[in-house]
Parts: C-alpha cells; sequence; structure tokens
C-alpha cells in the first residue's frame, strides 16, 4: 500500500528543521535538499555496505545536484579517531565550504561520525541526515548528537550538531537483515516505555507486523517515535534534565557493549533492550512499579524474537564489578554519581542519581547467574 510522507518539526528556533517520513525519499531527495542548498553539489559520508545497496538510488534521486561520495569501512569500528580523520581530510580535499552541505547516508555509525565532521569542519558546515536503518530512523539522527568512540568509552567525543533536514525513507528498512531491524525495534520500544503506555500497547499489538514488512504499521512506528524524540530535545537540547530519559536502557548497554568489544556479539539496539528490562528489573526492586511490569517487557522483548537478557549474549563477559567499572565512564555520571532512569511503570520514566550501587550490583550479579 501507498503510504503519505509525514513531516515531524524539530523546533530549536533559527536551527529548527523538519524530519520527513516516507516511502520513497530517496528517490526524492534533490527536491528535498535543494532549498537548502548555496551550490548545487553535496558530499556523501557513507558505509561500504550501505553505498552498495543505497548509493546509486541517491544520486538519480538527487538529479543534477553534483555528488562526490566517500565510502567507509561498515560497523562500529569505524566510529574512531581514524576513520574520523580520514573523512574530514577528504572533507577539505573536496573543498567543502561552510556554506556547503554533508550528506550522512547510512546508520547510526556514519550519522554519529558524518554529523561529528560536519560540526568541526571549518567550525561548522550544514548537514542532512539520511538514516537508513530503523535505529538511525528512530533515534540516533534526530537531535544533533555527533560523535565517536574512544578507548575510554562510547560516543564519549563529539558535539551537539543539528542537522538541516532528516530524510527517514521507511522504503529502504526493507534491505535490513532480520537482526539489524530488530535491533532498531530495541530503540522503539524505548519510547513506549519511557514516556507512552499507549504506544507500547499498540507495539504489543502491531510489532509483528512491523517485523514482516507492514509498510502503514512501520511509518506509524517511526513517525511516532520521531515524535517522542523531537519533543523531548526541544525541552533540553543539551541533556540537562529530561533529555535523559532517552537513554533508559542505555547505562547498562553502553557497559555491554564495551564488555563485547563493540562487536557484532551486541547490537546496540539488542544492549538497549536488554538494558530496558534490566531498568525495569531494578525499579521493581525498589518497590517502584509492579512485579508485573519488567515480565511484560521481557515478554513483548521475547515475541519478537530479541535478546532480553545477558544470557542472551554470546561468549564471556566480566563480572558485575567489573560491569560496574564500565559504568562509571558513561557520560550519564555527574559528580561521580550515575545517573540511572528508572521506572514507576510502563510509559513512567524518570531521571534519578539516587541509585546504590549495591543495588545495581546485585542486579548485574542475578542476571550474570542466570546464564
Amino acid at each position: 500500500m501507498s503510504v503519505k510522507t509525514d513531516t515531524v518539526r524539530v523546533e530549536l528556533g533559527h536551527r529548527s528543521y523538519d524530519v520527513r517520513i516516507g516511502a520513497g525519499l530517496l528517490a526524492r531527495a534533490g527536491a528535498e535538499i535543494a532549498p537548502i542548498l548555496a551550490r548545487r553539489r553535496v558530499a556523501v559520508l557513507t558505509d561500504e555496505n550501505v553505498a552498495a545497496r543505497h548509493l546509486d538510488a541517491l544520486r538519480d534521486g538527487l538529479g543534477d545536484i553534483a555528488v562526490s561520495a566517500l565510502a567507509l569501512p561498515a560497523g562500529e569500528a569505524t566510529k574512531g579517531w581514524a576513520e574520523f580523520s580520514r573523512a574530514v581530510d577528504w572533507l577539505l580535499a573536496e573543498r567543502i565550504e561552510r556554506r556547503d552541505v554533508v550528506v550522512a547516508l547510512g546508520g547510526g555509525v556514519i550519522g554519529d561520525l558524518g554529523g561529528f565532521a560536519a560540526a568541526v569542519l571549518r567550525r561548522g558546515v550544514r548537514f542532512v541526515q539520511i538514516p537508513t536503518s530503523l535505529l538511525a530512523q528512530v533515534d540516533s539522527s534526530v537531535g544533533g548528537k555527533t560523535g565517536i568512540n574512544s578507548v575510554h568509552g562510547k560516543n564519549l567525543i563529539g558535539a551537539f550538531h543539528q542537522p538541516s533536514l532528516v530524510l527517514a525513507d521507511i522504503g529502504v528498512l526493507g534491505t535490513l537483515p532480520a537482526r539489524d531491524f530488530l535491533s532498531g525495534y530495541g530503540e522503539v520500544v524505548k519510547y513506549g516505555l519511557l514516556g507512552d503506555a499507549g504506544f507500547f500497547d499498540w507495539l504489543e499489538t502491531n510489532g509483528p507486523k512491523l517485523a514482516t514488512g507492514d509498510m502503514a504499521a512501520r511509518q506509524y512506528a517511526v513517525r511516532r517515535s520521531v515524535e517522542m524524540k523531537a519533543r523531548i530535545v526541544e525541552r533540553d537540547e543539551t541533556e540537562e534534565g529530561d533529555r535523559a530519559l532517552l537513554n533508559l536502557g542505555h547505562t547498562f548497554c553502553h557497559a555491554l557493549e564495551a564488555a563485547t568489544g563493540y562487536s557484532d556479539r551486541l547490537l546496540h539496539g539488542e544492549g538497549v533492550a536488554i538494558g530496558c528490562a534490566l531498568a525495569f528489573e531494578l525499579s521493581q526492586r525498589f518497590g517502584l512499579c509492579s512485579q508485573e511490569a519488567p515480565s511484560r517487557v521481557r515478554a513483548h522483548l521475547r515475541a519478537m524474537g530479541m535478546k532480553t537478557d545477558l544470557a542472551d549474549i554470546p561468549g564471556e563477559l566480566p563480572g558485575a564489578g567489573a560491569l560496574m567499572d564500565l559504568m562509571a565512564q558513561d557520560k550519564k555520571v555527574v559528580d561521580g554519581r550515575l545517573r540511572f532512569i528508572l521506572a514507576r511503570g510502563i510509559g513512567e520514566a524518570f531521571v534519578t542519581s539516587d541509585v546504590p550501587g549495591d543495588a545495581v550490583r546485585q542486579i548485574l550479579e542475578d542476571a550474570l547467574a542466570r546464564r
């Protein structure tokens, strides 16, 4: 069935921008991007896998807009100093000027790295996000968080740099491997869990249709996720307060990603799903939410064929103490104290720094014991 294109506006004063959501946006990229161009050329940063699938379609969609492109290696390992430096040097060699536009075509790795390259190039050039993964469409392409990883942890080097436009073509989601699609679904579920119980209800009913390719369901899920993120970013662009809610599940997730070497043992969205389940388990142990809530979270994730616990991560994991040390490097540490996102129920998340370390350690020890 044909699905119309939706527009979600992110209102940030003179840095406001549209997130366009619909099938066929790659084919219309020229018409979408042309209004923001000072001259009819763009520089595209992508990765080798995405380039093979979608770069020609983007070139065709851009029409008479000149395109230069650099395809970086695919994978999380690209999101570091070496490939970042390569991207910035390439943009300079291409003589990209401050009024030009960089296009990030790819998933979260390319979106984060490309956005950061645009942020520092000539002290800031504009960029357009064209996210090709579900995870990037619902989360990382919106809100202006850009950056790369360090040996000390994930996303510790970066800048807030808002895109000028986001084109989320849901048609390209059909090219994703099932595991990558479900990884992105971990971020979709997060939105229902943190602030919209009705959306979580909808996902319990419609999640399987999303996974099997229903375009209307995919469009609604992406739009609702983007709407929720946009409203939070508008209230708290640089994560001083409410925006931290978007990190539900991420404190556990980032430690698990570091423990697995940012490898394909654990994809980001899989870590988010496990982290959300652990956050609800922690909340339930504090008496904040019902015993039913964490069970309901895990039941839905299992029904979707997703990872729900540490037992689902292949290979060895470090002990609870080592995982706690990895958490201590998280960006959400304030005055040496971790900020956790806990919940009073599904759709009722809140931010707190008042979480005893012993309780977190016990949750991890129990989860490791289930392996």
